[in-house]
């Protein structure tokens, strides 16, 4: 069950998955999906509601099959190398599913190690490793039905754990909390990575992702939008920059709103020396014209003496809103 040196942790081609309901046409979840994950890789898998994020996650630890495609983890087949795949990967869902809430924390975890058929000393002392490394040491042995969300959520990370994966995916894991417990999510995974491990993630916050993941892939409608690194993502938008400059007055930000292409100019804060000064944040949108916005815009800031000017490329939430928004940008 070792895997092959250089191996893909994760492995996915043409992943279709469909369900099928009485009187209606198939659901497509997936739709010829593509996606490898380089082993030691924390990964952010971006998308609405209703995208196949959760159908992804739930392929790659064999509780799906695929309509039709492969997808291997470690190099081997979720579909025809279930046995081999299992044991490698920890899988954690968001909410508070997967947890027997009558029981207490430590009788879950050793619960799950016999599933993992981890031998009785190693699984003692893996549970009671997990419960000190999640905090939940003094905890233990009270229900989890007595838990706070944010303590049930940090049960549901050790239970991924239990098992020592080389893949953990982890799907909306910071759903309920608070945020020092997000904080303490976020140390969680630069160990994971220190560790070696393989880490794919699903979530909704930006910047999230863009604090702990080495790349980022966008999904919408089950079909694969762009994979790149989430603090160069906005490269990918081709017609879209922020462009920021500092010492302009009043007059030049009404000119610079009655350019073409300029869609918003923000004042972001004032001058610390000329009160009718201030530094502003214009956004430009595509060619208007055959005339480049953001040229015109640094044309005008030149003209009137501005050179205190920097471009602000777009954020991981402005190119998330942009691409699956739909406001029809072009992506390389």
């Amino acid at each position: 069950m070792t895997p092959v040196p250089d191996t893909p942790a994760i492995s996915v081609a043409g992943l279709t998955r469909q369900y099928r309901r009485t009187g209606s046409p198939p659901k497509t979840a997936l739709d010829g999906f593509d996606l490898t994950i380089p082993s030691g890789e924390v990964h952010g898998l971006l998308g609405p509601n209703g995208a196949g994020k959760t159908t992804l996650c739930k392929i790659l630890s064999t509780v799906l099959t695929p309509t039709s495609g492969t997808a291997h983890v470690c190099g081997h087949d979720v579909m025809t190398e279930t046995r081999a795949v299992r044991p490698l990967v920890g899988i954690v869902f968001g909410g508070e599913r997967g947890l027997y809430p009558r029981l207490t924390a430590r009788q879950n975890l050793s619960y799950w190690a016999a599933l993992y058929k981890l031998p009785g000393k190693v699984a003692k002392r893996r549970v009671e490793e997990l419960l000190e490394r999640f905090g939940l040491t003094d905890k233990g042995s009270e229900r989890v039905e007595t838990y706070s969300r944010g303590m049930k959520q940090r049960v549901h990370l050790a239970r991924g754990l239990v098992g020592d994966p080389k893949v953990v995916i982890l799907d909306e894991p910071t759903t309920g909390m608070d945020p020092v417990a997000a904080r303490d999510f976020r140390n969680l995974i630069t160990e994971l990575r220190g560790e070696g491990r393989t880490v794919l993630v699903t979530t909704h916050d930006m910047a999230e992702a863009e604090a702990i993941c080495d790349r980022v892939t966008l999904i919408d409608s089950g079909r694969k939008l762009a994979t790149e690194d989430p603090r160069t993502i906005g490269n990918w938008i081709t017609e879209y920059e922020r462009i920021e400059a500092s010492g302009v007055d009043s007059r030049v930000i009404r000119a610079l709103e009655s350019l073409a292409g300029v869609v918003s100019v923000q004042c972001i804060r004032a001058s610390e020396v000329d009160e009718q000064l201030s530094t502003v944040l214009i956004e430009t949108d595509g060619t208007v014209g055959g005339a480049n916005a953001s040229k015109e815009v640094i044309r005008l800031l030149v003209d009137n003496d501005i050179t205190a000017i920097r471009s602000a490329p777009p954020t991981l939430e402005e190119v998330y809103l942009h691409v699956i928004g739909g406001r029809g940008m072009g992506v390389r």
